[in-house]
């Protein structure tokens, strides 16, 4: 085609957007690639307007005849498309034939006609109108509510009916007055709109695209439904927006916004106005601070891609889209009269069953605590390595689901079902790094993480040494283990081979090879035969020893083994398989730690005494020797029973409920024993309880020398046998223990006392193993818990303290766990009790109450974790400074001096009080409260918390919401008083957290029998009133009261102050005393001295 059509060149991408959407463009292009344009001829060329004839094969057998007609406007070149088609105009295929036109154009142009077409766009060029001459358009939103109309032809065209307002857009453009005005501007009538040249192009093209995107063009009359143009009607908004066409309200609309990001549904489920515990399940969005739902939400879109928001007062409109598409099914709940309710009381069914679902979806929240919704954590990945055996372990991965208490793990790359997250897996995987060894030894060769795979020889020492280590120090890894895992060490001795004769080989008759033992011994440990001989016919590069220790497997000395194996050919006829035969022993694994000898020893060591107890019907009547305080009649019980287990050699489990005093008991049992000579005594506690130990021992037993260990040896500056020497209670943390256990087995115990021994219930863990390696004649458990999901954890404890009781876990697990806990076996059960019965004591509360006082009352000492201490300690310098400072005018300075002093005391409970920054601290005192709670809650125990910082109460609230432990809360801002109060006392939770303020007075709260005082209160009085909010009358049972003090803080310094003048000091922090002059400089600086 010759270049003789120079409309064709000036028509740009913008052009054509006035006539044809882009979907439309795109076909054509298309059509016009595959060939399908037959034809393209100029049947009326000229200057200003052409016309474009040709054929477009289609869906039919017969060509479709299409014209094209182009008219030069002021600024822009229109288009007009007639086709044979049941479109009609503007249809791909005449876009196919201008686009065909143009190609050919282009291809035929000469370069002698560069003049004509220069001027032709010089022509165009000139041909502007000014701006003030074009007409603004506008796009008129408005609300058509179903009240209003019964006309069925206005809802959205997938719908059968409007049962919802719906948000409608028409195109405005001004009139001669300037008022904005509809006529001549319809939907239908922006494309010869175009031809008018009266509009800015921009804005014309952008409503043109809007136009273009009605999915029913004919079906409306006037006004389109938004949800009608597609999810892709945001962008277009947004590009109509930016070319100058404004948003108006319609008559019932005073105005329109239209938000520049995205919003987020979520599901929120809150209180009913009912009242009656029943929870409403909402689905809305959260805009500006306040929550849209119900009629004031409408979902745009049959699958949701945006919303409308109503002002329910003034109508308001602001458009949003949403961050994702939303499925019909939530749209339609969205907009259901009849929300979903949740019954009272079936909250945990929901967070059981469905939460986990529903967060899939959408985001959960309730906002107004109607369901305790547990905290959604990210998945953890988990490597599981399975010891098998010496030399081999299988190693898997899998993700952990954790909500609340809920624990689900879902295998690497398996089906995810309802708590699946791939998302937030794949994010997970992109920030793990397991360096070039651990991908060498856990990936496959595409890079992916092998979901389970075996490891032996030289892959599992490197994994053991080179990749576990750091991967147990990785947050994005969990490590687990099952099963015990193997000593990988390299053996030192050389190894002993030796060929025994069994007691059955016959001299005089031929030797059998299945009748020689055939002992190997490395490091004075026997290797099994089967080992050696897989390892030398295998190739392989060691040969592992039971314990996991090992050789290599072409040590010269095996070569003597090897001899024996060949000279064993000689005398008898082998398999061809390849396997040989060694005789009738078992050769094969050794289980646990019976296999290296130590089960056995202290098993003989326990029968002997057991033996000895023979004939024995009544506990020795003895007396506690240099206990400054008075036993009560079940606490010298307990004691004569551990005088009796210690003298006899044996060991025992302290079992008494919390508070019974197990270590007044311990002490008069080691003072006993200290008299008759026995060497000095371990006690394992946890970090936390070590500095009650001492207390403990300095009011009860001042006679003898405790130590404690408060660092491990580096810190410490000396071995832990120039601590010991000399004392006579060594009281150390099982960290410690675990870390240096080579120390502490090395020293020689007179007894072991395992305080809080659950710590060691895990008999495959490292702290479990350190314990059983310390050689004491005489060991003893003390814990209110002995086990708390599975009988095994109780066998851990009896293999310490009893080893000849049950000496093989697999036995145990044969003879009690199993037929107790799967088989319900009352006489397995009856039998087990029996038997421990001598080992095992316990009282509960109930069955001493007779011998205990109305109330009883403890002080906890809590030891400040180390980053914990290095921010306690730095700002106590730098407050002490500033108190010294102002307690030359101390009256001026008195509420300052008060501010400090609230700081510090805030510092001593939790860093995060003061400073945000300090979040990941954690709190030893919320650590210690959560162990007693659990414990107390596993009794059946209730207990009352106070505190009188609000803010460290909500922090207490969340760590049990997130520990699964029930609770109700109440503080001066709780709006109904009396409904957290019933739910305490007609519920079941087992704490009620209460700030001092709120719960000092006109409480009566005698469901609790425990109550936990979080920090020391200035008011002694004040304090006295809150316990007895559960020490009154109508109290069936004694009271237990702990005071939680922090050691080595501000706390301890109150604690004194307060015994000597806890009137004057009340004065100086109660606000009501502040202008009180009886408190002097000096009793501040007592609170401040070292």
């Amino acid at each position: 085609m010759p270049d003789t059509v120079p409309l064709l060149r000036l028509l740009d991408d913008a052009m054509l957007g006035l006539s044809f959407d882009a979907g439309t463009l795109a076909r054509a292009q298309a059509y016009v690639a595959e060939g399908r344009v037959d034809w393209v001829d100029v049947v009326s060329p000229g200057r200003d307007q052409v016309v474009l004839a040709g054929e477009v094969q289609g869906g039919e057998p017969d060509p479709y005849d299409v014209s094209v007609t182009l008219v030069r406007s002021a600024r822009t070149v229109l288009v007009r498309g007639r086709c044979t088609c049941f479109v009609g105009r503007s249809c791909k295929h005449a876009a196919a034939v201008l686009i065909a036109g143009q190609a050919e154009s282009a291809a035929g142009g000469e370069d002698s006609d560069w003049g004509s077409r220069l001027d032709a766009v010089l022509d165009e060029l000139g041909r502007s109108v000014p701006a003030e001459e074009l007409k603004p358009l506008a796009l008129e939103v408005g609300l058509d509510r179903p009240e209003a109309t019964g006309d069925r032809r206005r809802a959205p065209s997938w719908q059968v009916r409007a049962m919802r307002p719906t948000v409608r857009v028409n195109p405005l453009t001004t009139g001669r007055r300037g008022t904005w005005i509809r006529r001549g501007i319809g939907w239908d009538d922006l494309p010869r709109a175009a031809y008018s040249h009266s509009h800015d192009p921009a804005q014309l093209a952008a409503m043109s695209e809007l136009a273009a995107a009605r999915r029913s063009p004919h079906y409306y009359r006037g006004e389109t439904p938004l949800d009608d143009l597609g999810s892709g009607v945001w962008s277009m908004l947004s590009r109509a927006r930016e070319a100058g066409v404004e948003l108006l309200g319609a008559a019932d609309v005073p105005s329109v916004r239209l938000l520049d990001g995205p919003l987020s549904l979520r599901v929120e489920v809150r209180g009913d106005d009912t009242g009656d515990g029943t929870a409403r399940v909402e689905v809305g969005v959260e805009h500006e601070g306040r929550w849209w739902s119900g009629d004031d939400l409408l979902v745009v879109g049959r699958q949701g891609h945006g919303v409308a928001l109503v002002d329910p007062v003034s109508s308001a409109l602001v458009l949003a889209p949403l961050d994702r598409i939303v499925p019909e099914t939530v749209r339609q709940l969205v907009e259901s009269p009849d929300p979903i309710r949740i019954p009272a009381g079936q909250g945990e069914q929901f967070v059981r069953d469905y939460l986990p679902r529903l967060r899939r979806h959408l985001a959960v929240a309730s906002s107004d605590g109607a369901v305790a919704l547990p905290e959604e954590l990210p998945p953890a990945l988990v490597l599981t390595v399975g010891w098998r055996g010496p030399g081999v372990a299988d190693v898997a991965w899998t993700w952990r689901y954790r909500t609340g208490d809920d624990v689900q793990d879902v295998d690497l790359g398996g089906t995810r079902g309802d708590v699946g997250r791939p998302e937030r897996e794949q994010a997970h995987l992109e920030r793990l790094a397991l360096g070039a060894t651990g991908d060498r030894l856990l990936r496959d060769g595409s890079g992916a993480l092998r979901p389970r795979h075996e490891l032996r020889g030289d892959r599992l020492l490197t994994l053991v040494g080179e990749v576990l280590p750091t991967l147990r120090e990785d947050p994005l890894v969990e490590v687990e283990e099952v099963g015990v895992q193997p000593d990988y060490r390299p053996a030192v001795a050389e190894p002993e081979i030796r060929f025994e004769l069994t007691a059955e080989d016959d001299a005089a008759g031929p030797v059998d090879w299945l009748d020689l033992r055939v002992v190997v011994d490395v490091d004075g440990e026997e290797v099994p035969l089967a080992y050696v001989l897989e390892a030398l016919t295998q190739d392989q590069e060691q040969v592992f020893l039971p314990s996991g220790r090992y050789l290599p497997a072409d040590h010269p000395a095996l070569a003597r083994l090897a001899d024996a194996v060949r000279a064993a050919a000689e005398l008898t006829e082998q398999d061809d398989d390849g396997t040989l035969r060694v005789g009738r022993h078992d050769l094969g694994l050794w289980g646990e730690l019976a296999e290296i000898g130590l089960v056995d020893q202290q098993a003989a060591r326990w029968v002997a005494a057991a033996q000895q107890l023979s004939g024995l019907a009544a506990l020795p009547e003895v007396d506690p020797v240099g206990i400054d305080s008075e036993l009560r009649d079940y606490q010298l019980d307990g004691f004569r029973w551990l005088a009796f287990l210690h003298d006899a050699g044996l060991g025992g489990i302290l079992a008494d409920d919390m508070g019974l005093g197990k270590t007044l008991q311990a002490l008069a049992l080691i003072t006993h024993a200290r008299a008759q000579g026995t060497g000095p005594f371990l006690v394992v506690a946890p970090t936390s309880v070590v500095p009650g130990w001492v207390r403990e021992a300095a009011q009860h037993a001042p006679g003898l020398v405790v130590r404690s260990i408060g660092a491990g040896r580096s810190r410490r500056g000396s071995s832990l046998a120039e601590v010991a020497r000399g004392a006579d209670v060594v009281v150390t943390s099982y960290t410690l223990l675990r870390l240096e256990a080579d120390e502490y087995v090395a020293l020689p115990w007179g007894g072991l006392v395992l305080d809080e021994a659950q710590q060691v219930k895990n008999h495959q863990g490292k702290t479990y193993q350190a314990v059983r390696r310390i050689d004491a004649p005489f060991r003893l458990a003390l814990t209110g818990t002995p086990f708390e999901n599975r009988l095994m954890e109780l066998w851990s404890l009896l293999s310490i303290v009893a080893p000849g009781l049950y000496p093989w876990p697999r036995k145990f697990a044969e003879l009690v766990a199993n037929p107790v806990e799967k088989q319900g076996d009352e006489r397995a059960l009856a039998r087990f009790r029996t038997r421990i019965r001598p080992f095992l004591l316990r009282r509960t509360k109930e069955l001493v109450a007779a011998d205990l006082p109305p109330k009883q009352e403890q002080v906890l000492d809590v030891a400040l974790g180390p980053k914990h201490r290095r921010v306690y300690d730095t700002h106590l310098q730098r407050e002490r400074q500033h108190i010294l400072g102002l307690i030359g005018d101390f009256d001026s300075n008195r509420v300052a001096i008060f501010r400090s002093l609230t700081k510090l005391r805030q510092l001593s409970l939790d860093a995060a009080l003061v400073d945000d920054e300090h979040e990941g601290i954690g709190s030893a005192k919320i650590d210690v409260l959560v162990d007693h709670l659990r414990e107390l809650a596993a009794e059946g125990h209730r207990a009352l918390v106070f505190s009188q910082f609000t803010s460290f109460l909500a922090r207490v609230r969340r760590r049990l919401d997130a520990e699964g432990i029930g609770h109700a809360y109440l503080d001066g801002r709780t709006r109904d008083r009396d409904a957290a109060i019933g739910e305490f006392r007609h519920g079941d939770a087992p704490a009620f957290l209460i700030s001092l303020k709120a719960g000092g007075v006109g409480l009566t709260l005698t469901e609790a029998s425990y109550v936990f005082v979080l920090d020391p209160w200035w008011n002694p009085a004040a304090e006295a009133q809150a316990v007895d909010r559960a020490h009154r009358i109508g109290q069936h049972q004694p009271v237990m009261v702990y005071r939680l003090v922090a050691t080595d803080t501000i706390e301890e310094k109150v604690m004194e102050l307060k015994a000597r003048k806890a009137a004057l000091f009340a004065q100086v922090v109660d606000g009501d005393g502040a202008m009180a002059t009886a408190v002097t400089a000096d009793d501040v600086r007592a609170l401040l001295g070292d």
